[in-house]
């Protein structure tokens, strides 16, 4: 199996820390949009995408870069994301990104999100919010998130993968709206 993530990550290098956890169980090649043509995306047997969160939204690079991936035929495909503020703010624009690829022909397999250290405009008068993380419980879980996607793929034959995987935050809990995400 090949997979890739891609990642962007600006500020505190949070979503990073996950990209990299995810892409080491997964012996993923971890790359920023830019790094990597749209076209060679369909090369991969999974792809994972995923950024901070800003303004209750994945990053605009992320976004140009998903309307520009090709149509592929039922690549399995999953988000993740790191944030600062509470997941219901920015569970939409999971579901809005999920559609985005499904109309490209991926199928969305699972989301992981953990909170991030988030310092952005005002947050840095008070410290920030969520001081070290993600940390070490929050990388066990993205790395757990990764085995249960690799896990999928290889129990399943063909091209088509397996049950989607979630995962959401250092218990490793499932979001009930991380159903409709996948689905």
């Amino acid at each position: 199996m090949t997979a890739l993530v891609v990642c962007v990550s600006i500020s505190e290098g949070n979503t990073r820390q996950v990209a990299e956890a995810i892409g080491e169980v997964l012996g993923a090649a971890v790359v920023e949009p830019e790094e990597i043509a749209p076209n060679d995306v369909a090369g991969y047997d999974l792809v994972g995408i995923g950024s901070g969160i800003y303004g209750m939204m994945f990053h605009a690079r992320l976004w140009r870069f998903a309307r520009s991936l090709p149509k592929v035929q039922g690549t399995p495909a999953f988000l993740f994301a790191t944030s600062g503020g509470p997941e219901p703010l920015w569970r939409p624009a999971v579901l809005v990104l999920s559609r985005l690829l499904r109309s490209k022909g991926y199928r969305v397999v699972g989301t992981f999100s953990c909170r991030g250290f988030d310092n952005l405009g005002p947050l840095q008068l008070v410290g920030g919010l969520n001081k070290g993380r993600p940390n070490h419980t929050d990388l066990v879980a993205a790395r757990a998130f990764a085995s249960r996607l690799a896990r999928d793929m290889k129990s399943v034959s063909g091209s088509h993968a397996g049950p989607a995987s979630k995962s959401r935050g250092a218990a490793g809990q499932q979001s009930p709206s991380s159903k409709r995400a996948a689905s």
